[in-house]
């Protein structure tokens, strides 16, 4: 496949989920401080962001620092900051030419003041966008964002998992409602969720490569979505044809949200913790 990735036969309006790993590793095979590997992670996401608004995803969701990240060394963390920020200045008028509205998503409270006001400033100027939901979560944990949900609800006399739902993403500064995860990617050659979006991700389909994110192209991700669409997903259920005709009979119906199909999501064939010490970027 070449740079020139072919996504026919993508259904729009995917969530796809993305988690950028091996931007340090990457640097270091090359003899190379790790801060240049997340500069070319950095290059990658416009591409891939790009190349995902042209195949129609309705959301992409980034995992760029989890909160399990600051424990790396002090210099790559602040250098991190500014590198966010310097990226949030120079992709937010993309981002409006194109469409696509951006939004950051974990803890704020820690993050340095700068970066807050670069955040603010480029969710107020993508707010209009239309042709994708593009949200990168920094300083972002899914366990923790999940306590901190259920402890809003004690005020509550009946939570509901859609209930629940607007709690979660009030705590993780995520305004509306996202849908549930489609495909989760990850890079790099590991294998886990690594505290990324485990409610969002409850039916989620799972796609790992070796690759590593600086290397990561737009053929890479045609070539994860192809995969994705020939997956069966079944959600519980079973296929008529397996059932001999039979669809269930009585009980509970497939459930409708979280973890189980969209509306985009109604075909059976074709697709549909926190480390100790995380090794994303």
């Amino acid at each position: 496949m070449t740079q020139s990735a072919s996504f026919s036969g993508v259904r729009p309006g995917l969530h796809i989920a993305i988690i950028m790993d091996g931007n340090g590793r990457w640097a270091e095979t090359r003899g190379w401080p790790r801060i240049a590997g997340h500069r070319a992670g950095a290059g990658t996401v416009r591409r891939i962001v790009e190349a995902a608004r042209r195949a129609g995803i309705g959301t992409l969701t980034l995992y760029a620092f989890s909160s399990d990240n600051w424990r790396r060394p002090p210099g790559e963390v602040r250098a991190l900051m500014r590198l966010f920020e310097q990226h949030l200045a120079r992709e937010t008028p993309r981002c409006v030419a194109n469409g696509v509205r951006l939004s950051v998503i974990g803890r704020r409270d820690r993050l340095p003041d700068r970066l807050c006001v670069a955040i603010a400033a480029a969710e107020a100027a993508t707010a209009g966008g239309r042709d994708m939901h593009l949200r990168v979560a920094v300083d972002y944990s899914a366990r923790e964002a999940l306590v901190r949900a259920a402890d809003s609800c004690r005020s509550l006399e009946v939570v509901d998992a859609e209930a629940f739902e607007w709690r979660l993403n009030a705590v993780s500064h995520d305004e509306g409602r996202a849908p549930s995860v489609d495909l989760l990617i990850r890079s790099g050659g590991e294998k886990r969720l690594s505290d990324f979006l485990l409610w969002e991700c409850a039916y989620a389909e799972l796609y790992f490569t070796d690759r590593m994110w600086p290397d990561f192209r737009a053929a890479d991700l045609a070539r994860a979505l192809g995969e994705f669409e020939r997956r069966e997903r079944r959600f519980g259920a079973v296929r008529a044809e397996a059932a001999g005709g039979w669809s269930g009979g009585p009980g509970p119906p497939a459930p409708a949200e979280n973890g189980a199909p969209e509306a985009h999501e109604p075909r059976v064939a074709g697709g549909g913790a926190a480390d100790p010490a995380p090794r994303r970027a």
